[in-house]
């Protein structure tokens, strides 16, 4: 039995809907093909939305236990509800998925569950879970298939997901674990790390980098660790795990200094592997196509086309950050492509952010950036400590930091570090996609008492204009 469309995406994350839905809508006729029964991919159903469920409920039991006293609301102790906590989580999960499968129906993509495999230019192959198989034939392809959990390198680690956990599993724990080993002080590691430190569990962190986060701005990241050791949370960088192994009812973890030195053993509850994701290429057939990879992932041209120019690859698959927006902008500008339109993603402008609390958000370059470029540039920063709103709210750790050409003034990168910085973070991406100075954003008049008002301040520090501390 054969399907005929114009265009067949693999894989439903926020890549592959968002490029079905504006390919639709601009005419094409378009199906998808997703592996798993609900659609939304590892970001709606095992990702980053469960995630921010989990980190805005941990924020609110940490906050009506340790903040509401010193605004003058007192409370009893908070008692803690795991199980209606998840249902929670559930419940946001199911309302995106679903909300995504209407969208699917109201702009008339044929959707299909099952394995997709390419068999040729032209031809989709869609394997259901009892092995029957039907056949699309499209003028073009679209892989979005996303990433993996990737595990730690040279190391045979056996993740069960109750013991020894990947994100997927640190999303759905029973129970609060006394103890939990973060491999890993990136993204993923720092924020389901957060959720269970205010939830009760004493969280250390194994990293192999000489700091967290890996390559985000120097000052950031610095600030960052004193901030989340404050909160309790331990570190041990530069080290490098040797061993995962499970230990009675918990686990062990086995590491050693980077540059050489005596090896040390902890025990935990729980250790949550987070090293990093995989892009998820397997069983797509692209060996035996000939489609051209480069460590790893898919390689694509400037319009997202593969070796095969009716195969386009989009998200975690291919090169440049593993983040859902950006997924989401290279499908928009893919079905826009195929629409005979213009599709465009600037890369220099997407921002990144890490939910914790406070949160911390960057766009564009970072001073190290600069330095490895040889580009001359001038900084400015703001602390929150000086902003009446934060005071107000008692959120007033970490600042705002302004990067700008030298000679021009135009604005290379912000980074900012304090609460709600991932909202902050958006006035920043708007004046560089239209290629402002720090001087436009300074002399751009902000409401008061804001917390964007530290946004401003830092801009005018960049362009030596300070009005008020």
């Amino acid at each position: 039995m054969a399907d005929t469309f114009d265009l067949v995406i693999i894989g439903s994350g926020p890549g592959g809907y968002v490029c079905a839905i504006k390919a639709a809508q601009l005419g094409l006729n378009t199906a998808i093909v997703e592996k798993n029964q609900t659609f939304g991919g590892t970001c709606l159903n095992i990702g980053c939305i469960p995630s921010k469920a989990l980190l805005h409920a941990s924020e609110m039991f940490h906050e009506a236990g340790h903040g509401l006293a010193a605004l003058g609301v007192k409370v009893s102790a908070p008692k803690l509800d795991l199980k209606a906590m998840m249902a929670h989580k559930e419940a946001v999960i199911k309302s995106n998925v679903d909300g995504v499968a209407f969208l699917m129906k109201k702009n008339k993509i044929t959707t299909f569950h099952g394995t997709g495999t390419i068999a040729k230019a032209g031809e989709v192959v869609v394997t259901n879970g009892k092995g029957e198989s039907r056949s699309l034939t499209t003028k073009n392809i679209v892989i979005a298939t996303g990433s993996s959990v990737a595990g730690i390198p040279g190391l045979d680690v056996k993740i069960d997901e109750k013991t020894i956990v990947s994100s997927t599993g640190a999303l759905s724990l029973t129970k609060v674990p006394k103890s939990l080993i973060v491999v890993g002080g990136g993204v993923i590691g720092l924020e389901l790390g957060s959720v269970w430190h205010r939830l009760g569990a004493k969280v250390t962190v194994v990293e192999y980098l000489g700091n967290i986060l890996g390559a985000t701005d120097a000052d950031v990241s610095k600030q960052f660790l004193r901030m989340l050791k404050k909160q309790g949370m331990s570190f041990h960088l530069s080290s490098k795990v040797t061993a995962v192994e499970k230990k009675g009812t918990g686990a062990k973890v086995e590491f050693e200094p980077v540059k050489g030195g005596d090896s040390v053993t902890l025990d935990s509850d729980v250790v949550l592997i987070s090293t990093g994701r995989n892009p998820y290429s397997n069983g797509l057939g692209l060996d035996s196509l000939g489609v051209e990879m480069e460590r790893g992932k898919i390689k694509t041209n400037e319009h997202w086309q593969t070796s095969i120019p009716s195969i386009y690859a989009i998200g975690d698959v291919t090169d440049g950050p593993m983040l859902a927006h950006k997924a989401e902008d290279e499908g928009a500008a893919v079905a826009e492509t195929l629409a005979g339109q213009a599709g465009h993603v600037n890369y220099n402008v997407i921002p990144g952010v890490v939910y914790t609390q406070p949160e911390v958000a960057s766009v564009g370059k970072t001073e190290e950036d600069l330095k490895a470029a040889g580009t001359e540039y001038v900084t400015g920063k703001f602390p929150f400590s000086a902003n009446g709103r934060a005071r107000a709210m008692n959120h007033s750790e970490g600042f705002v930091k302004f990067i700008a050409d030298k000679q021009t003034d135009r604005v290379l990168g912000v980074h900012i570090i304090g609460f709600g910085a991932s909202e902050m973070i958006h006035e920043a991406a708007v004046l560089m996609e239209f290629g402002g100075s720090s001087e436009d954003l300074a002399r751009t008049c902000h409401a008061h008492p804001t917390m964007s008002e530290a946004v401003r301040e830092a801009a005018m520090a960049a362009c030596g204009k300070p009005i008020h501390m």
